[in-house]
């Protein structure tokens, strides 16, 4: 008897979709686009990437604004060791940046080859993948401004 165990199949899934919503939809459809969208706060400012509720008075946000394809780097992080789990296989910098026209920073990644190449308050450009789907992965990083081709990386 001891030999007996009882077993029975367990399936674990979850049977629903999500849709994005308006405005995390209308982000994501601009960036298939190649145009970043953010949304306008009732005290003016603009959060980019955007969010459906005010983070300070949880209020509804729906006015999508475009933001430029150029921004800031306002603080950063060398990214020496990439784990498998990541977008490069080799060296960049984690970077927060301010995209010109919004008030809020996005995070992203930047393409340079040494931590030499970066500094808070330099300018960036976004640089597209060829196919874009929608995704956040369609800015496929941030390179300094003038060189959106990417040379060196």
């Amino acid at each position: 008897m001891a030999d007996d165990v009882l077993t029975a199949p367990l399936v674990l899934e979850y049977p629903f979709t999500r849709t994005t919503g308006p405005v995390v939809g209308a982000f994501l459809t601009g960036l298939r686009e190649g145009v970043v969208l953010g949304v306008r706060r009732p005290d003016g400012t603009v959060l980019c990437p955007p969010l459906e509720y005010d983070p300070i008075t949880a209020t509804a946000l729906g006015e999508m604004v475009e933001v430029a394809s150029t921004g800031t780097v306002t603080s950063w992080s060398w990214n020496g060791a990439p784990r498998a789990q990541q977008p490069f296989e080799r060296n960049f910098a984690w970077a927060l940046i301010t995209l010109d026209g919004a008030d809020t920073p996005m995070l992203h990644a930047v393409l340079v080859d040494s931590p030499a190449a970066m500094s808070t308050g330099m300018r960036v450009e976004i640089r597209w993948r060829d196919e874009r789907e929608g995704h956040i992965a369609d800015i496929e990083g941030f390179v300094p401004l003038g060189s959106v081709d990417g040379k060196g990386f």
